[in-house]
């Protein structure tokens, strides 16, 4: 078998994997022509089509189904072969995508960047920022960090840091002001900044707890965002009561400095925290491990409560 020859094979499984030509590109880091050109030049040389395509839709033939129950195993079995050989190596090398919540990046990953890139100078981390809800696996991501409550099933985890507390915060001018709230429901005669999530239709609830049980509140004020360190810089300015997710050790500087002041702590109990992820493999690259224990080792694992917040 020529290297061309393997490498279309590859090609073809991943495209038979993701089930779409874009994110077999993307898991590829090829350009969607280039895999549709490697396709139809295996295709010619085996001479038979091995998937149905239209604009809307693909789907293996009976060829493209059999050959990828023969090959596919094929395949695992020599990235294996190839991966064992490469953990005899003194250092991981490669490259580890990573996909993670701007916050998280923010109270988790930045500060350790220049520690890692010292005890692993051969790896290569790719991140990718963003607050939406993604499937590392459809998108070609090795790694993801996200709160607890998200988790993906099927799903190896590894918690990072402490547990969370959703507080609602406000600027002491504006407490002056407006006055204190002091149940969740006084949070209706306020002026309340609002979080969407990105890439999402509705404002986010907020959620308290009292007596054990969980209550909702949906808000109103002047001002909507997608990133909710934006809603603490307004709140700061006297815009409105925000409220976020945040380590207490990411809030205290701003509460120290007496910009922002906590409201209603009591309904706000902490809950899991942020949570690195990835999928269970046969094999997992020594690079992706690396990461992990690393992760592992400079942040200290939550006891994890019975339940937090729901899902916004």
């Amino acid at each position: 078998m020529r290297g061309s020859e393997f490498a279309d094979l590859r090609a073809f499984v991943t495209i038979a994997e993701q089930g779409n030509f874009a994110r077999a590109a993307a898991r590829l880091r090829i350009s969607p022509s280039t895999l549709s050109e490697m396709l139809r030049g295996l295709e010619e040389r085996l001479g038979v089509r091995l998937l149905n395509r239209t604009t809307r839709s693909m789907s293996l033939t009976e060829a493209g189904t059999r050959l990828l129950a023969r090959f596919k195993p094929a395949m695992e079995e020599m990235d294996a072969a190839v991966e064992a050989v490469r953990h005899l190596r003194d250092t991981p090398t490669g490259t580890v995508r990573l996909h993670l919540p701007r916050l998280a990046s923010a109270s988790i990953l930045e500060p350790l960047l220049g520690r890692f890139r010292e005890a692993y100078p051969d790896i290569v981390l790719e991140l990718c920022i963003d607050d939406a809800a993604t499937d590392i696996v459809a998108k070609g991501f090795d790694v993801g960090i996200t709160l607890g409550e998200l988790l993906e099933k099927d799903m190896i985890a590894v918690p990072l840091g402490g547990t969370l507390r959703q507080l609602a915060v406000a600027s002491p001018d504006y407490l002056a002001r407006h006055g204190r709230p002091r149940t969740p429901a006084d949070l209706h005669a306020h002026r309340c900044i609002n979080w969407r999530k990105p890439g999402g239709t509705r404002l986010y609830s907020w959620e308290f707890q009292k007596d054990g049980h969980w209550i909702s509140v949906a808000v109103e004020g002047p001002l909507i965002v997608s990133h909710r360190d934006v809603a603490l810089t307004a709140a700061a300015q006297g815009v409105g009561i925000a409220f976020a997710y945040w380590s207490e050790q990411w809030l205290r500087p701003l509460l120290d400095a007496g910009k922002l002041v906590p409201v209603l702590e009591e309904f706000s109990p902490p809950f899991p925290g942020w949570y690195l992820y990835y999928p269970k493999q046969r094999y997992t690259p020594a690079a992706v491990r690396a990461l992990v224990d690393f992760l592992r080792r400079e942040t200290k694992p939550p006891a994890r409560p019975t339940r937090g917040p729901r899902k916004g």
